[in-house]
Parts: C-alpha cells; structure tokens; sequence
C-alpha cells in the first residue's frame, strides 16, 4: 500500500481525516472540494479511484468516511508531516511559521526507514512546533489533556503546549510578543468586559492578551 499512493491521493486521504471529527465522521464532498480547493467533479473523480482501493466509503448524499486502511494511511502522512516540521524548526533553524508548506512537500517521502531514522535522531518527539500530536509507527497518539488559555481563570497556572491555528500571522505575532511552547503562563486577571487577559510569563513578567489571542493557544493546566 505504501508505494500505491499518488501524491493526489495522499492529500485526499489527508483532507478526509482532517476535515473529520473522527477517523470514521463522513465528510462532504463540497467540502473535501473547498479544503482542496478543486471541483466537486474532480472530487467525484478521486472517490471512485479511493473507494476502489478500499481507503474509504462512500455513501450518496452522505459523503465519505476513511475505511481503516485510509486511516492508517493519512496517520502516517501526518506522522511524516510533523516529524519534518520538528526537524525543519529544531535543526534548521526554521520558525514555526515557516514549516507547514516545506512539510507539505516532504511528507510525501515514502521510505518508512528513513521516517523511522529520523524520528529516532529526533529522540521520539510526541508533538510537532505548533504542539500538534505526531502519530507514533503503529498510529498510535498521545494525547493529554489541555484546555485554551481563555477557558481559564484567574490565578489558573499552565503549560502552553500547543495552538488552536496554525495562521502564519498568528504564529508570527506569538513570536514577537515571545510566547512560545513550554512556557508556564499564570493567569493574573480576567477583564469582565471583553475578556481579555493579564497573565504572568517567566522573564517576560506581565502582559496583556486579547481574547483573539487567547482562544487559540492550548493549556496543560497544573496547581
């Protein structure tokens, strides 16, 4: 199966596992055409080709859902994706706006060794940049628990382990105010009135969020 897939079908088998609530959610055909930005003919097209290599099912006016060989296959593509991601930011140098389009391209690479190697040269990250979880070889996923820092209160104490967007302009802003991953933030005070937040950050001492901000960055919380 590894070496059957076109680089079309990868992302198709992607798109349908990211759109999805679940593996196994049916997902639209209109909007597996917007995700790829292509015609809903064209989609039709790739579902006869998917559905014939038994990736997914289809079903009339209800869309399609990934059988459990296309699940296993879009894990692996975002296993590749984000496994690329953490070596372009830890080893090249890259921000954690800049990997996503570069990842694109190079998890395409089908030599499950050399997946294998790098994810042992990167000592077996769990998650990617932007704190996404990276699929394990068997497709399995660590999850922990997590909650957005606007879900919090005041004097909640966490660890910022990840973003609800992965929008360039957000990652770039996070930069520049130099909120990152494996930060402890402290929430100091809610304003009653737009919710934005005072919040406490390790050599950074007090700054202020908006809500904007904070309902797009992910919390583990702790005492």
């Amino acid at each position: 199966m590894e070496n059957s897939l076109s680089l079309t079908e990868e992302n198709y088998i992607k798109a349908i596992f990211q759109i999805g609530t679940t593996p196994e959610s049916n997902v639209s055909t209109n909007a597996l055409a917007d995700s790829l930005q292509t015609k809903p003919a064209t989609v039709s097209d790739m579902i006869k080709k998917l559905s014939y290599k038994k990736l997914i099912f289809y079903e009339k006016y209800k869309g399609v859902a990934l059988s459990e060989s296309g699940s296993k296959e879009a894990l692996k593509i975002i296993r590749k994706h984000r496994l690329w991601e953490v070596f372009l930011v830890n080893h090249l140098n890259f921000k954690w706006d800049q990997v996503h389009e570069i990842a694109e391209q190079l998890e395409h690479i089908k030599s499950s060794e050399l997946v294998n190697r790098l994810d042992d040269f990167l000592g077996n990250p769990t998650i990617d940049p932007h704190g996404d979880p990276i699929p394990d070889a068997k497709g399995r996923v660590q999850l922990g628990p997590s909650k957005l820092l606007s879900e919090m209160t005041s004097h909640e104490k966490g660890i910022i382990v990840g973003v609800k967007n992965e929008d360039p302009l957000l990652l770039q802003h996070l930069d520049k105010i130099n909120i990152r991953l494996g930060l402890q933030i402290e929430v100091t005070e809610v304003n009653d009135f737009d919710q934005s937040m005072q919040v406490k950050l390790p050599d950074l001492g007090i700054i202020f969020l908006s809500k904007k901000i904070t309902s797009q960055i992910l919390i583990t919380k702790n005492s």
